[in-house]
């Protein structure tokens, strides 16, 4: 356990049992602090899962567990009104602070939230199936479906116009123009990629302001860790990592899960001969998708499915070539350059997607 974080003390402050055992870091998320904390409750073994929220990032905790609580609490009443088993294992569950409230401030300045640990169930950095792939669009593609009547009042942006590609371009062009590290001159051909592709950022903006595009709840980080599978049967059970879970486009949520999904490498490749549209997998994300959000996505949904991976991993390169061009203050990152390496993966990836499109256009046909 690190010692800049004293966990003990930590789960002290939570409504939880027994004897506190022990605790290791857990996960791979570039942005929270997370750990699978161990306790002995009447001689058996119970885990929660301890975070502390990077407040840096997500500058409202407070309001992104209010997010959190409304968001868990919907999906736990659709599952019993259909008398889904084990719905701990179906939804996460947040453990009170003793104070009552879903989270809590550590005297550092820190803010923490528990959760029940789903055990039996794992989650994937890669997706090495098909199989995989189907599960995990399944769950998202459902989680958005269950929170599609999320009565008002609307959730709160934790962080807002996250996926506002214009912004986000414009955010890029800054950080050329200011180069505050001097490293524009070094990703040079990653900058005129982006701008030769300006004209995209504006397509779903565009045809959201128009009416075309209803906003709705979407989860905004749609990668395959991000839903735990079931270790017996594969089956996506649980989707996690409700940070960005907020207003937005359904859109955004299956394009990212493209940008995760079809590529056949990390995130941070480095041969990017590698990296390559893998067309079973795109094909799997859409039947799973289509399987549970089908039913209410409008045409001009359907319509831009094929777009929006294209658009959402440029806007994601995007990110992070800005990141690495301000310092890296956003993306954890392991190396120098380790955001630049992201963002050639990104931009290799969209040039893919480009040249497959009609491909992929005749995939979702099929898929209905």
């Amino acid at each position: 356990m690190p010692a800049k974080h004293d966990l003990r003390a930590v789960a002290a402050r939570f409504q939880i049992s027994g004897e506190f055992q022990g605790t290791a870091p857990h996960g791979s998320g570039h942005i929270n602090d997370t750990y699978a904390a161990t306790f002995s409750q009447s001689g058996n073994r119970a885990r929660y899962i301890f975070q502390r929220i990077n407040h840096s990032i997500f500058k409202n905790p407070p309001a992104l567990m209010e997010n959190i609580e409304r968001v868990t609490a919907h999906v736990r009443r659709k599952l019993e009104a259909r008398s889904i088993d084990q719905p701990d294992r179906r939804a996460l569950t947040l453990v009170p602070a003793c104070d009552g409230r879903s989270w809590h401030a550590d005297a550092d300045g820190n803010y923490w939230r528990c959760y029940l640990f789903i055990e039996r169930a794992t989650t994937y950095d890669q997706i090495t199936a098909a199989a995989q792939a189907r599960e995990g669009a399944k769950a998202f593609g459902l989680f958005q479906k269950q929170l599609a009547d999320l009565p008002p009042p609307r959730l709160h942006e934790t962080i807002p116009n996250f996926h506002h590609s214009r912004q986000r371009f414009n955010a890029l062009r800054a950080a050329v123009e200011a180069d505050p590290c001097n490293r524009a001159a070094a990703v040079k051909p990653e900058i005129e990629f982006c701008l030769r592709r300006e004209a995209m950022v504006d397509v779903l903006l565009d045809l959201q302001a128009r009416g075309a595009l209803p906003e709705r709840v979407t989860h905004n980080d749609t990668k395959l860790n991000n839903v735990m599978l079931d270790d017996a049967t594969g089956e996506g059970v649980c989707v996690i990592d409700l940070d960005t879970v907020m207003p937005g486009l359904a859109l955004y949520d299956f394009g990212d899960m493209c940008r995760t999904g079809c590529s056949p490498t990390a995130e941070d490749e480095r041969d990017l001969a590698k990296v390559e549209t893998r067309m079973d997998i795109f094909e799997a994300l859409v039947r799973g998708y289509l399987a549970t959000a089908g039913e209410f996505l409008n045409a001009a949904e359907k319509d831009h499915l094929v777009f929006s991976a294209r658009l959402i991993t440029f806007e994601i390169g995007i990110r992070f070539l800005t990141d690495h061009l301000l310092g890296d203050r956003y993306f954890k990152i392991r190396r120098d350059g380790h955001n630049a390496d992201r963002a050639r993966v990104q931009f290799k990836m969209v040039e893919s997607f480009e040249r497959h499109e009609a491909a992929m256009d005749r995939v979702v046909r099929g898929a209905g």
